[in-house]
């Protein structure tokens, strides 16, 4: 066991009375959560936490520190909140003392970024074994980086802020980041994603403002030939479906970054959705669920230590963290070099949206920064019929400057990359919306998306979509013709036209936005 003196931890800030531990093992640390009843062990091997009242991220208590670092740069919204320096320094002075009282802790110094160019220390603290398990799934291990910039996360995952209101805080549990003191404050959520997303968010910030860096929120993977594709896609799009392919090698499933050297992962792990998860569709993440893994929120089948991944009576958003290196395909180092495709993924419910489209570059800005997906009817409470979701730049919850900041830079990468390729691809409804027509078959995406990546189409023709003024192709091998056009599938052309011109309003209403 790594358990180390109070008085060797510099830089944390911390003056802890009781135990503490640093870079402990996977088995050390699943030992420690089965020890102290944070979790149970399933058949597969995985550990299990249940993260008690939030199964989700809390998007409306994350907050930023308003001060002269940030007054000007951060696009102050609904999603970035400001608060004073002042309320900053009191939740500081309240969570030192939490955690100096805490029994036992936990501190781990991690790294984002594969790139050392970009990459920043970080050191975590944590009340909870589990938690610290995630953490090593997720991040880098300890590695060089080019500057010494590091930042320190403080995890008080039980702590309740009583004075919420007072300090002006909605709730008694928020996440805030100081990008001056270079810490962050996640307290009163056990919810893991918010350890990952509070890194996001601040790289989100870091790497445009300090090195004209685009950051993303996409997946990516690379072709034998070293070809690399990307990714963009909401929740439901099938973004981690179709970047796991068996012909071709991980890069990562969720956050890049894009310099003048290529593409770079931001992580050390994965973080996947495991709702109705099947071997026969989603092999690699099956079988990465085994020892070291950490299962959420999840329940054991009957009378066993069985994960049950069709229940969701805890909550759909049930997860699974592992290290990357449980993939079997993996691009070594988490880097390649600038991308060649680039998909935006959209389950249109609408139905009306092609298949498979190319963009333009001005198109790619548009449908970029209106990140468009559909809720269908029984995804929540009151939903009846499709309703358009747009998410700025696919990621709108993670993004601390304005969201065409990140346009203009994708924008300026495709122009300089000039070989780059920006593709729309709809993996919701044809033939009808939701309840009328039919999901597009996952064989058939991931036949256009083959055709794309193999250069089956850079010989075929393509047609402009009515409405959209879509570049449609007109063939692709081993898909039907007829699939490619929407408005064919349609029983009643005037009904498609209409419910088209309903959805492009939709978009140029969330459009104007972003426009002066």
């Amino acid at each position: 066991m790594h358990k180390i003196l109070q008085e060797s931890l510099p830089g944390l800030g911390l003056e802890p009375a009781g135990e503490v531990y640093s870079e402990l093992t996977p088995s050390e640390l699943i030992e420690h959560a089965i020890k102290h009843k944070e979790a149970t062990l399933s058949a597969s091997g995985s550990l299990n936490i249940m993260t008690g009242t939030f199964t989700g991220r809390s998007p409306r208590d994350r907050y930023i520190v308003r001060d002269d670092t940030t007054e000007r740069s951060v696009h102050w919204n609904e999603i970035n909140q400001g608060v004073s320096t002042e309320v900053f320094d009191a939740l500081v002075v309240q969570v030192k003392q939490y955690l100096d009282r805490s029994k036992v802790l936990y501190t781990r110094t991690a790294n984002v970024a594969t790139d050392s160019k970009y990459g920043r220390k970080i050191h975590f603290v944590t009340e909870l074994a589990a938690q610290d398990l995630f953490i090593q799934n997720m991040f880098l291990s300890e590695r060089k980086v080019e500057n010494n910039r590091d930042w320190t996360v403080w995890v008080a995952s039980k702590l309740k802020i009583d004075n919420h209101k007072e300090l002006g805080l909605r709730a008694s549990n928020a996440v805030i980041l100081d990008f001056t003191s270079r810490k962050v404050l996640i307290i009163g959520t056990e919810y893991t994603g918010e350890i990952k997303k509070s890194m996001f968010s601040m790289m989100n910030y870091i790497l445009p403002e300090e090195h004209n860096v685009l950051s993303m929120h996409c997946a990516a993977n690379m072709g034998k030939d070293g070809d690399t594709a990307l990714f963009f896609g909401l929740s439901g799009t099938g973004k981690t479906t179709l970047s796991a392919d068996q012909d071709r090698y991980l890069i990562g499933d969720d956050e890049h970054g894009w310099s003048d050297d290529g593409i770079f992962n931001l992580e050390g792990g994965c973080y996947a959705k495991c709702i109705n998860l099947r071997v026969e569709s989603e092999p690699d993440i099956f079988r990465a669920i085994r020892f070291g893994a950490l299962t959420e929120n999840m329940l054991f089948a009957p009378n066993s230590r069985m994960l049950d991944y069709s229940n969701s009576s805890v909550t759909e958003n049930i997860r699974v963290s592992y290290p990357i290196h449980y993939i079997p395909h993996v691009v070594k180092d988490n880097r390649s070099a600038a991308p060649k495709h680039i998909f935006f993924l959209t389950a249109d419910a609408f139905g009306v949206l092609p298949p498979l489209s190319r963009l333009t570059v001005e198109q790619a800005m548009y449908y970029f920064l209106n990140g468009y997906t559909a809720k269908v009817a029984g995804t929540e409470v009151g939903i009846a019929e499709p309703v358009a979701t747009f998410s700025a730049c696919f990621g709108q919850a993670f993004l601390p400057l304005h969201a065409m900041r990140y346009a203009e830079m994708l924008r300026d990468r495709l122009q300089h990359d000039s070989s780059s390729q920006v593709w729309l691809v709809n993996t919701g409804w044809i033939g009808g919306p939701y309840g009328i027509g039919r999901r597009i078959p996952l064989y058939h995406t991931r036949a256009m998306i083959r055709g794309v990546m193999t250069g089956a189409l850079d010989d075929e023709h393509f047609v402009k979509h009515p409405i959209f003024d879509l570049a449609m192709p007109t063939a692709c091998p081993l898909v039907p013709d007829t699939i490619l056009d929407p408005q064919s599938l349609w029983q009643n052309a005037d009904s498609y036209i209409h419910k088209a011109q309903e959805l492009k309003d939709l978009f140029e209403e969330n459009y104007q936005k972003y426009t002066p």
